[in-house]
Protein backbone atom coordinates (compact mmCIF):
# COMPACT_ATOMS: atom_id res chain seq x y z
CA UNK A 1 0.00 0.00 0.00
CA UNK A 2 1.23 3.21 -0.92
CA UNK A 3 2.74 5.63 2.10
CA UNK A 4 0.53 8.77 3.27
CA UNK A 5 2.66 11.48 3.60
CA UNK A 6 1.94 15.07 4.31
CA UNK A 7 0.79 17.82 2.01
CA UNK A 8 2.86 21.09 3.22
CA UNK A 9 0.22 24.25 3.04
CA UNK A 10 2.27 27.80 2.58
CA UNK A 11 -0.67 30.08 3.57
CA UNK A 12 2.03 32.98 4.64
CA UNK A 13 0.97 35.11 1.08
CA UNK A 14 4.83 36.76 1.06
CA UNK A 15 6.21 33.56 0.67
CA UNK A 16 8.57 32.54 -1.77
CA UNK A 17 9.71 29.00 -1.98
CA UNK A 18 12.93 27.62 -3.13
CA UNK A 19 15.38 24.88 -2.56
CA UNK A 20 18.33 24.12 -0.53
CA UNK A 21 19.89 21.24 -1.73
CA UNK A 22 17.01 18.44 -1.40
CA UNK A 23 15.29 20.65 1.15
CA UNK A 24 11.92 22.48 0.60
CA UNK A 25 12.72 25.90 1.94
CA UNK A 26 9.88 28.64 2.81
CA UNK A 27 10.67 32.35 3.16
CA UNK A 28 9.49 35.91 3.48
CA UNK A 29 10.98 38.95 3.21
CA UNK A 30 14.43 37.10 2.93
CA UNK A 31 13.71 35.40 6.24
CA UNK A 32 13.69 31.36 6.14
CA UNK A 33 10.73 30.39 7.66
CA UNK A 34 10.50 27.14 7.20
CA UNK A 35 12.55 23.77 5.43
CA UNK A 36 11.54 20.34 4.78
CA UNK A 37 13.08 17.59 3.01
CA UNK A 38 11.07 16.56 -0.08
CA UNK A 39 10.94 13.10 0.49
CA UNK A 40 8.63 14.19 3.60
CA UNK A 41 6.10 15.59 1.87
CA UNK A 42 3.64 14.53 -1.51
CA UNK A 43 2.52 17.71 -2.26
CA UNK A 44 2.66 21.67 -1.81
CA UNK A 45 -0.37 23.99 -1.58
CA UNK A 46 0.49 27.68 -1.32
CA UNK A 47 -1.55 30.57 -1.12
CA UNK A 48 0.02 33.80 -2.47
CA UNK A 49 1.05 35.45 -5.89
CA UNK A 50 4.99 35.48 -4.89
CA UNK A 51 5.90 31.96 -6.34
CA UNK A 52 8.58 29.11 -6.51
CA UNK A 53 11.91 29.50 -7.68
CA UNK A 54 12.84 27.17 -11.10
CA UNK A 55 15.06 25.28 -8.91
CA UNK A 56 12.65 24.13 -6.49
CA UNK A 57 9.67 23.51 -9.41
CA UNK A 58 12.21 20.97 -10.55
CA UNK A 59 13.12 19.83 -7.68
CA UNK A 60 9.24 18.84 -7.02
CA UNK A 61 9.08 17.16 -10.40
CA UNK A 62 12.12 15.08 -10.28
CA UNK A 63 10.70 13.74 -7.01
CA UNK A 64 6.95 13.47 -8.07
CA UNK A 65 6.01 16.16 -5.64
CA UNK A 66 3.11 18.38 -7.46
CA UNK A 67 3.43 22.00 -6.76
CA UNK A 68 0.06 23.76 -7.00
CA UNK A 69 -0.54 28.04 -6.79
CA UNK A 70 -3.85 29.23 -4.93
CA UNK A 71 -4.74 33.00 -4.97
CA UNK A 72 -4.71 34.29 -0.97
CA UNK A 73 -8.54 33.79 -1.15
CA UNK A 74 -8.04 30.21 -2.35
CA UNK A 75 -8.68 30.30 -5.97
CA UNK A 76 -7.06 27.75 -7.91
CA UNK A 77 -4.14 29.72 -10.41
CA UNK A 78 -2.35 26.67 -11.32
CA UNK A 79 -0.91 23.20 -11.14
CA UNK A 80 2.52 22.21 -11.48
CA UNK A 81 3.48 19.07 -12.85
CA UNK A 82 6.59 16.92 -14.34
CA UNK A 83 7.36 14.46 -17.37
CA UNK A 84 3.97 11.86 -17.75
CA UNK A 85 4.46 9.02 -15.61
CA UNK A 86 2.27 5.39 -15.82
CA UNK A 87 1.86 2.84 -18.65
CA UNK A 88 0.76 4.33 -21.92
CA UNK A 89 -1.51 1.77 -23.11
CA UNK A 90 -3.81 3.12 -19.68
CA UNK A 91 -3.67 6.29 -20.87
CA UNK A 92 -4.77 5.11 -24.81
CA UNK A 93 -7.27 3.03 -23.11
CA UNK A 94 -8.36 6.18 -20.98
CA UNK A 95 -8.67 8.13 -24.31
CA UNK A 96 -10.74 4.96 -26.01
CA UNK A 97 -13.23 4.66 -23.50
CA UNK A 98 -13.79 8.45 -22.63
CA UNK A 99 -14.93 8.53 -26.36
CA UNK A 100 -17.13 5.52 -25.88
CA UNK A 101 -20.80 7.62 -24.69
CA UNK A 102 -22.00 4.32 -23.45
CA UNK A 103 -18.89 4.21 -20.90
CA UNK A 104 -18.73 7.50 -19.98
CA UNK A 105 -22.54 7.57 -19.06
CA UNK A 106 -22.12 4.22 -17.32
CA UNK A 107 -19.26 6.34 -15.17
CA UNK A 108 -21.07 8.95 -15.05
CA UNK A 109 -23.89 6.87 -13.55
CA UNK A 110 -21.77 5.68 -10.79
CA UNK A 111 -19.86 8.96 -9.91
CA UNK A 112 -23.16 10.53 -9.42
CA UNK A 113 -25.10 8.31 -7.51
CA UNK A 114 -22.11 7.59 -5.26
CA UNK A 115 -22.39 11.42 -4.61
CA UNK A 116 -26.43 11.66 -3.69
CA UNK A 117 -26.05 8.13 -1.58
CA UNK A 118 -22.88 9.66 0.25
CA UNK A 119 -24.91 13.05 0.95
CA UNK A 120 -27.96 11.05 2.13
CA UNK A 121 -26.33 9.40 4.45
CA UNK A 122 -25.02 12.47 5.92
CA UNK A 123 -28.63 13.31 6.25
CA UNK A 124 -29.04 9.95 7.64
CA UNK A 125 -26.88 9.95 10.15
CA UNK A 126 -28.05 13.24 11.61
CA UNK A 127 -31.60 11.71 12.14
CA UNK A 128 -30.05 9.00 13.90
CA UNK A 129 -27.73 11.20 16.49
CA UNK A 130 -30.10 14.07 16.38
CA UNK A 131 -33.32 11.98 16.42
CA UNK A 132 -36.42 12.32 13.76
CA UNK A 133 -36.46 15.30 11.29
CA UNK A 134 -39.38 15.74 8.95
CA UNK A 135 -37.65 18.02 7.07
CA UNK A 136 -34.64 16.22 6.35
CA UNK A 137 -36.29 12.16 6.44
CA UNK A 138 -38.36 13.43 3.54
CA UNK A 139 -35.28 15.50 1.95
CA UNK A 140 -33.15 11.81 2.02
CA UNK A 141 -36.40 10.10 0.95
CA UNK A 142 -36.40 12.29 -2.71
CA UNK A 143 -32.68 11.63 -3.05
CA UNK A 144 -32.81 8.01 -2.26
CA UNK A 145 -35.83 8.06 -5.37
CA UNK A 146 -33.04 10.28 -7.36
CA UNK A 147 -30.37 7.98 -7.10
CA UNK A 148 -32.43 5.40 -8.69
CA UNK A 149 -33.31 7.74 -11.11
CA UNK A 150 -29.49 8.22 -12.05
CA UNK A 151 -28.97 4.55 -12.17
CA UNK A 152 -31.84 4.49 -14.95
CA UNK A 153 -30.86 7.66 -16.71
CA UNK A 154 -30.44 6.89 -20.75
CA UNK A 155 -28.64 10.39 -21.19
CA UNK A 156 -25.79 12.88 -19.97
CA UNK A 157 -28.88 15.34 -20.15
CA UNK A 158 -31.43 13.16 -17.65
CA UNK A 159 -28.36 12.53 -15.41
CA UNK A 160 -27.10 16.26 -14.75
CA UNK A 161 -30.75 16.82 -14.22
CA UNK A 162 -31.22 14.88 -11.63
CA UNK A 163 -27.73 15.26 -10.33
CA UNK A 164 -29.01 18.88 -10.07
CA UNK A 165 -32.27 17.95 -8.32
CA UNK A 166 -31.03 15.69 -5.53
CA UNK A 167 -27.98 18.81 -5.34
CA UNK A 168 -31.23 21.14 -4.95
CA UNK A 169 -32.81 18.69 -2.15
CA UNK A 170 -29.47 18.37 -0.17
CA UNK A 171 -28.45 21.96 0.09
CA UNK A 172 -32.00 22.76 0.52
CA UNK A 173 -32.31 21.34 3.88
CA UNK A 174 -28.23 21.63 4.63
CA UNK A 175 -28.88 24.44 7.20
CA UNK A 176 -30.79 22.00 9.61
CA UNK A 177 -27.59 20.26 9.79
CA UNK A 178 -25.84 23.39 11.76
CA UNK A 179 -26.55 23.06 15.14
CA UNK A 180 -24.70 25.47 16.35
CA UNK A 181 -23.91 29.71 15.64
CA UNK A 182 -26.77 28.93 13.44
CA UNK A 183 -27.44 33.17 14.08
CA UNK A 184 -23.77 33.39 12.72
CA UNK A 185 -23.53 30.28 10.12
CA UNK A 186 -26.88 30.96 8.17
CA UNK A 187 -27.01 29.04 4.93
CA UNK A 188 -29.71 29.72 1.62
CA UNK A 189 -28.11 27.18 -0.80
CA UNK A 190 -25.20 26.52 -2.72
CA UNK A 191 -23.09 30.10 -3.81
CA UNK A 192 -19.79 29.46 -5.38
CA UNK A 193 -18.22 32.42 -7.39
CA UNK A 194 -18.12 34.50 -5.04
CA UNK A 195 -19.76 32.48 -2.22
CA UNK A 196 -22.18 34.58 -0.71
CA UNK A 197 -22.02 32.97 3.06
CA UNK A 198 -19.59 31.69 5.45
CA UNK A 199 -20.91 28.21 5.16
CA UNK A 200 -20.34 28.56 1.06
CA UNK A 201 -16.70 29.75 1.84
CA UNK A 202 -16.00 26.86 3.57
CA UNK A 203 -17.49 24.50 1.54
CA UNK A 204 -15.56 25.84 -1.95
CA UNK A 205 -12.20 26.17 0.31
CA UNK A 206 -12.54 22.32 1.21
CA UNK A 207 -13.87 21.02 -2.28
CA UNK A 208 -10.67 22.68 -3.90
CA UNK A 209 -8.14 20.57 -1.20
CA UNK A 210 -10.27 17.54 -2.49
CA UNK A 211 -9.70 18.10 -6.34
CA UNK A 212 -6.17 19.40 -5.70
CA UNK A 213 -5.99 15.62 -3.86
CA UNK A 214 -7.78 13.42 -6.32
CA UNK A 215 -6.38 14.83 -9.41
CA UNK A 216 -2.60 14.34 -7.84
CA UNK A 217 -3.91 10.98 -6.98
CA UNK A 218 -5.18 10.26 -10.41
CA UNK A 219 -1.82 11.32 -12.16
CA UNK A 220 -0.05 8.82 -9.37
CA UNK A 221 -1.64 5.79 -10.68
CA UNK A 222 -0.98 6.56 -14.41
CA UNK A 223 -3.87 8.10 -15.52
CA UNK A 224 -4.45 11.66 -17.38
CA UNK A 225 -6.57 14.33 -14.74
CA UNK A 226 -7.56 16.28 -17.95
CA UNK A 227 -9.73 13.60 -19.83
CA UNK A 228 -12.77 12.83 -17.59
CA UNK A 229 -16.29 11.17 -18.47
CA UNK A 230 -18.66 13.41 -17.29
CA UNK A 231 -16.97 16.62 -16.93
CA UNK A 232 -16.70 18.06 -19.99
CA UNK A 233 -12.67 18.61 -21.32
CA UNK A 234 -11.33 22.05 -21.54
CA UNK A 235 -7.81 23.47 -21.44
CA UNK A 236 -6.95 23.14 -17.95
CA UNK A 237 -9.06 21.60 -17.20
CA UNK A 238 -8.72 18.53 -14.69
CA UNK A 239 -12.16 16.74 -15.73
CA UNK A 240 -11.61 13.22 -14.73
CA UNK A 241 -10.12 14.37 -10.88
CA UNK A 242 -13.57 16.80 -10.88
CA UNK A 243 -15.57 13.71 -12.11
CA UNK A 244 -14.00 10.87 -9.42
CA UNK A 245 -14.26 14.01 -6.94
CA UNK A 246 -18.33 14.01 -6.79
CA UNK A 247 -18.44 10.81 -4.61
CA UNK A 248 -15.92 11.76 -2.46
CA UNK A 249 -17.44 15.74 -1.53
CA UNK A 250 -19.84 14.66 1.37
CA UNK A 251 -18.06 12.55 2.90
CA UNK A 252 -14.47 14.04 2.87
CA UNK A 253 -15.75 17.81 2.62
CA UNK A 254 -18.91 18.71 3.77
CA UNK A 255 -18.85 16.38 6.77
CA UNK A 256 -15.77 17.90 7.96
CA UNK A 257 -17.60 21.80 7.31
CA UNK A 258 -20.28 20.90 9.54
CA UNK A 259 -17.98 19.86 11.92
CA UNK A 260 -15.79 22.52 12.77
CA UNK A 261 -18.93 24.74 12.61
CA UNK A 262 -20.83 22.83 15.00
CA UNK A 263 -17.70 22.23 17.33
CA UNK A 264 -16.91 25.80 17.55
CA UNK A 265 -13.31 25.34 15.62
CA UNK A 266 -14.65 28.16 13.70
CA UNK A 267 -16.64 31.98 14.56
CA UNK A 268 -18.04 34.83 12.56
CA UNK A 269 -14.90 36.78 13.57
CA UNK A 270 -12.72 34.34 10.76
CA UNK A 271 -14.99 35.47 7.81
CA UNK A 272 -14.58 38.75 5.66
CA UNK A 273 -17.23 40.24 3.39
CA UNK A 274 -15.81 42.32 0.51
CA UNK A 275 -18.41 43.44 -2.08
CA UNK A 276 -18.01 41.29 -5.53
CA UNK A 277 -15.62 39.31 -3.59
CA UNK A 278 -18.18 37.62 -1.27
CA UNK A 279 -17.28 36.16 1.45
CA UNK A 280 -13.33 35.38 2.67
CA UNK A 281 -12.02 33.47 5.34
CA UNK A 282 -9.61 35.05 7.14
CA UNK A 283 -5.68 33.71 7.12
CA UNK A 284 -6.34 32.47 10.22
CA UNK A 285 -9.64 30.46 9.80
CA UNK A 286 -7.85 29.20 6.55
CA UNK A 287 -5.03 27.47 9.00
CA UNK A 288 -7.78 26.27 11.39
CA UNK A 289 -9.36 24.63 8.29
CA UNK A 290 -6.06 22.99 6.51
CA UNK A 291 -4.91 21.62 9.98
CA UNK A 292 -8.03 19.86 10.56
CA UNK A 293 -8.38 18.89 7.08
CA UNK A 294 -4.28 17.40 7.88
CA UNK A 295 -5.73 15.52 11.19
CA UNK A 296 -8.64 14.02 9.74
CA UNK A 297 -6.66 12.69 6.59
CA UNK A 298 -4.32 10.76 9.25
CA UNK A 299 -7.70 9.15 10.54
CA UNK A 300 -8.41 5.58 9.68
CA UNK A 301 -11.21 4.06 8.12
CA UNK A 302 -12.70 -0.12 6.55
CA UNK A 303 -12.87 0.61 2.77
CA UNK A 304 -16.41 -0.52 2.28
CA UNK A 305 -15.00 -2.33 -1.09
CA UNK A 306 -11.34 -3.48 -0.26
CA UNK A 307 -12.75 -4.48 3.62
CA UNK A 308 -8.65 -3.04 4.36
CA UNK A 309 -7.93 -0.94 6.68
CA UNK A 310 -6.69 2.67 5.08
CA UNK A 311 -6.18 6.02 6.03
CA UNK A 312 -8.52 8.52 5.10
CA UNK A 313 -6.19 10.49 3.26
CA UNK A 314 -5.01 7.28 0.51
CA UNK A 315 -8.84 7.69 -0.45
CA UNK A 316 -8.29 9.32 -3.13
CA UNK A 317 -5.60 6.98 -4.27
CA UNK A 318 -7.30 4.27 -3.73
CA UNK A 319 -9.94 4.96 -6.00
CA UNK A 320 -7.86 5.90 -8.56
CA UNK A 321 -6.72 3.05 -8.70
CA UNK A 322 -9.61 0.74 -8.63
CA UNK A 323 -10.40 3.05 -11.48
CA UNK A 324 -7.85 2.37 -13.09
CA UNK A 325 -8.25 -1.85 -12.97
CA UNK A 326 -11.83 -1.28 -14.62
CA UNK A 327 -10.08 0.14 -17.80
CA UNK A 328 -7.41 -2.34 -17.72
CA UNK A 329 -10.28 -4.83 -17.24
CA UNK A 330 -9.27 -6.53 -14.37
CA UNK A 331 -12.19 -5.64 -12.45
CA UNK A 332 -16.19 -5.89 -13.96
CA UNK A 333 -16.65 -2.79 -12.77
CA UNK A 334 -16.04 0.13 -10.76
CA UNK A 335 -16.49 0.17 -7.02
CA UNK A 336 -17.64 3.59 -6.31
CA UNK A 337 -17.20 5.12 -2.84
CA UNK A 338 -19.86 4.33 -0.75
CA UNK A 339 -19.35 4.98 2.88
CA UNK A 340 -22.41 4.14 5.78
Amino acid sequence: MRKLLNTLYITTPEAYLTKDGQNVVVSANKDELFRIPVLNIEGIVTFGYMGASPGLMKLCMDNNVSLVFMSPQGRFIGRVQGVTKGNVLLRKKQYSMSEDEDVSLHLSKLFVAGKIFNSRNILRRFIRDNGMDEKIEYAAKQMDWSRKCVMEADSMDVLRGEEGRAANVYFGVFDHLILHQKADFSFDGRSRRPPKDEVNAMLSFVYTLISNDVAAAVESVGLDPYVGFMHTLRPGRASLALDMMEELRAYLGDRLVLSMINRKQVNKKDFIRQGDEGVLMTDNCRKELITTWQKRKKETIEHPYLKEKIPLGLLPFVQAKLLSRFLRDELDDYPVFLMR
